[in-house]
């Protein structure tokens, strides 16, 4: 039988490029495979582009979301066509909390103290708040276990997200009816592994820990990322 398509949902400061080697793997295996840009706006529009992309893919999927990507998937992930989750280093909030207030429950991590605030304009004239990490960092912040010159090319070239991200909650917890599989960074210095495990554990996953990865895993480990997601296809192909 025809394998789900893989939709892969990328994060904060990053963009879809940072799935490059992944998308490999997974193709060589002969899985059908995109990875939507993320707007980085909100959690709430956020989720509503990526429930549209959804409506858009023929037959099943399995959402594969890396940071605040996983909360994206945790709401998006309620679509009918979605056979599983895969979390990749991420948020996995309940419906009614936000990443902020999950984040909260634990010590912060370095990236807190690293973050860069800018502004942009909205429709109506005002304008909001969006951040990014600081460029001297983001190394060993985010991606530690990256090569340096790969690494300052990712400082240069990071996304930034809107700071109401953190504080939209989210509408739905699709863990709660879809089966879930979650990669935790050991060495992660974006978002603390104890959250990662927390969100984990609730959303009763199937878990794989990488001790020395760090949030930048699906980069430096894309084998092992991939390994993770070929495990939930196998899981659900029909």
């Amino acid at each position: 039988m025809p394998h789900p398509t893989v939709v892969l949902v990328h994060g904060a400061f990053a963009d879809a490029t940072g799935w490059i080697g992944v998308i490999s793997e997974l193709r060589s295996s002969g899985i059908p495979v995109i990875a939507p840009s993320n707007p980085l706006r909100g959690l709430a529009s956020d989720a509503a582009y990526l429930a549209s992309v959804l409506a858009q893919v023929d037959g099943p999927a399995v959402l594969v979301g890396h940071a605040y990507g996983g909360a994206l998937i945790t709401v998006a992930g309620t679509a009918q066509n979605v056979v599983a989750l895969v979390y990749v280093a991420a948020y996995v909030p309940h419906e009614g909390e936000s990443v902020g207030r999950l984040q909260g429950n634990f010590p912060a991590s370095p990236l807190t103290g690293h973050l860069k605030e800018w502004t942009y304009p909205l429709p109506d004239g005002d304008s909001a708040v969006e951040v990014t990490i600081e460029e001297t960092a983001f190394p060993s912040v985010f991606a530690a276990d990256v090569p340096e010159n790969v690494a300052a090319v990712l400082a240069a070239a990071q996304r930034p997200l809107a700071a109401a991200a953190f504080t939209e909650t989210a509408s739905a917890a699709a863990w709660r009816t879809k089966p879930s599989w979650a990669l935790v960074a050991g060495a992660d210095r974006t978002i603390a592994p104890e959250v990662q495990r927390f969100g984990a554990a609730r959303a009763g996953a199937v878990v794989v820990e990488l001790p020395e990865a760090s949030h930048a895993v699906l980069l430096s480990e894309p084998t092992r990322v991939a390994d993770l997601i070929r495990q939930a296809v196998r899981a659900t192909a029909s």
